[in-house]
């Protein structure tokens, strides 16, 4: 499968659309693409891995590299995944803990547009 990384602005949340391997060969893109995000001020991040089948640990350093350099700025990021096997990576290296995965698009937008409301 071919790798792409696609974002979107909804708003002031950045949407990454990501398919195909996030692997030793396409992390270094992903991790591109999201640090010229964060340096255009995209401090809020989506980043949709429904059609990522296969996620290295090359790809989870990039995505917890991300996720601390967000935190220090006062940023979020969150994931949706839909694959079983995505998701089953994230609950065995423990990265739910930290982590927010949501199961649809729909539920992370409605979440995003929830706590834009809350925050003063």
């Amino acid at each position: 499968m071919d790798f792409n990384v696609d974002d979107r602005l909804h708003g002031d949340l950045a949407i990454v659309t990501v398919t195909g391997d996030i692997d030793v060969f396409s992390s270094p893109h992903l991790r591109e693409t999201l640090l010229d995000l964060i340096e255009g001020g995209g401090l809020h991040l989506l980043v949709d891995l429904s059609a990522v089948e296969f996620l290295d640990s090359t790809g989870l350093g990039v995505l917890v590299g991300i996720f601390h350099r967000l935190r220090s700025r006062d940023g979020s990021m969150a994931f949706v995944s839909t694959d079983d096997r995505v998701r089953r990576i994230f609950h065995v290296t423990q990265l739910t803990k930290i982590f927010t995965i949501y199961a649809s698009m729909d539920e992370a937008l409605q979440a995003h547009a929830a706590d834009s409301h809350a925050t003063p």
